[in-house]
């Protein structure tokens, strides 16, 4: 009698964790946490742009060699804030997105240099540096929106009843999203 009770007791917890969620949330946080690495290899595409268009850049524009420096040390710091995927907190994503806002202020300015030479803007070699940043920066918004989706699938999965009873006893935490960053809402302004 006490075996067919073991043998109940088993089956019946077989069961009931079969249909807990758990796998489920696993693919759904693994889902989020690769969708995190295409993130950042999109911002390492872009990383891998610049050393490309500041040489290009340099070749017209010796004398702008500040605006130059602070594209390479803007890319330097930017590339040297990682984060660790299982580690998606709202501190160390902030911290990431400041690090790349360095590097798009930087950018930003480079473009302003390459409007003082025509030249510049004319080179075939710059013109193509130039439209595979942009893709690049539309790839890089494109990764960030599909991580926030994954990250809204598997918030949403682990805070539902009954799933969210087997996240709380696994260790399941919500994740943070890629926020904006707060600059971002000013409109820039555009003079003539």
């Amino acid at each position: 009698m006490k075996k067919i009770v073991k043998y109940l007791v088993i089956c019946v917890a077989a069961i009931s964790l079969s249909s807990c969620g758990y796998n489920s949330m696993v693919s759904a946080q693994e889902a989020a946490t690769g969708q995190w690495a295409n993130v950042e290899s999109s911002y390492q595409r872009r990383a891998d742009l610049i050393p490309n268009l500041v040489a290009t850049v340099k070749g017209y524009a010796s004398h702008e060699e500040e605006t130059l420096t602070s594209v390479i040390e803007a890319r330097a710091k930017a590339t040297s804030v990682t984060i660790d995927a299982n580690n998606l907190s709202a501190a160390n994503i902030a911290k990431y997105q400041e690090a790349q806002q360095g590097l798009s202020g930087a950018l930003n300015k480079l473009m302003v240099v390459s409007e003082r030479y025509p030249d510049l803007k004319a080179s075939q070699q710059f013109i193509g540096l130039q439209s595979q940043l942009e893709g690049t920066e539309n790839r890089i918004n494109v990764e960030r929106n599909r991580f926030n989706n994954m990250v809204i699938s598997y918030n949403t999965m682990i805070r539902k009843f009954p799933k969210n009873i087997t996240a709380n006893l696994f260790g399941f935490d919500k994740m943070e999203y890629f926020k904006a960053d707060p600059a971002a809402s000013k409109a820039p302004e555009v003079k003539f």
